[in-house]
């Protein structure tokens, strides 16, 4: 019986957690202008430039897996574009033929290239590059928006605001949760590629703590918190507290 309950207990908690892994930002690579400082730990990146859009993105291809991290803006000077890349191959950013996805936050409404660039959070597929013109700014021609955030769809993100971020990608189905709270889940056919951090016209902008895992089944939640295996090492330490005393 207690072997039992013990089973349960750590299947509740979740398997991926055990799996969860670092990952060495140091094996990355930049396109487009960008500045992107890898920390002396190879667990952070600071992109330092203002300017075109610029991606960061991983040595393979990563769908089937979790992309879970921290993202913050650590300046209170501009409004633009930061985010993620998802199924990105080398050389998208200057490509004119392109299949990648493309999850975009910007802080607020600004006009431009004679179109609105609309605050919150969206996810778009991108068939054309990376071009610093009207079709990466207003998601338009070569980028087609697909969805807005559930909640994060017309809300901008915050200066000097740590937010924690879980990215899930499939071949069929791709999630993106802030802060816990699911904020974009679409279904399809998505190519694979790499996964990636993207910022446009938005500088000091810090991707930290990034781990990858398994991806949980279809229309799972992200894998659990530390905390979750904490509470089963509490659990296990009751239940030999409870079998002393018999």
């Amino acid at each position: 019986m207690k072997k039992h309950a013990i089973a349960l207990l750590v299947a509740a908690a979740g398997t991926s957690a055990a799996f969860a892994a670092p990952v060495d930002l140091s094996t990355w690579t930049s396109e487009g202008p960008g500045t992107w400082n890898v920390a002396a730990d190879n667990n952070s990146v600071l992109q330092t430039v203002n300017g075109s859009p610029t991606v960061f993105y991983s040595a393979g291809n990563e769908q089937g897996k979790q992309l879970s991290g921290k993202i913050k803006v650590e300046t209170t000077g501009d409004d633009d574009y930061i985010g993620f890349v998802l199924g990105y191959q080398a050389g998208d950013a200057a490509s004119s033929s392109t299949d990648f996805i493309l999850i975009d936050w910007k802080q607020a409404n600004q006009g431009s290239y004679g179109c609105t660039a609309f605050a919150g959070l969206s996810i778009s597929h991108v068939s054309g590059g990376l071009p610093e013109a009207a079709a990466s700014w207003c998601h338009n021609g070569t980028t087609t928006e697909l969805a807005r955030g559930l909640n994060l769809g017309s809300t901008g993100w915050s200066d000097n605001t740590e937010y924690a971020f879980d990215l899930i990608f499939t071949a069929s189905n791709i999630q993106v949760f802030v802060d816990g709270v699911k904020e974009l889940d679409i279904n399809g056919s998505f190519a694979d590629g790499a996964f990636g951090f993207y910022n446009y016209s938005q500088s000091t902008v810090r991707y930290s703590a990034i781990e990858e895992a398994a991806a949980p089944p279809p229309n799972g939640n992200p894998m659990p918190e530390p905390t979750s295996m904490l509470l089963v090492g509490a659990a296990l330490a009751a239940m030999g507290v409870t079998r002393r005393r018999k």
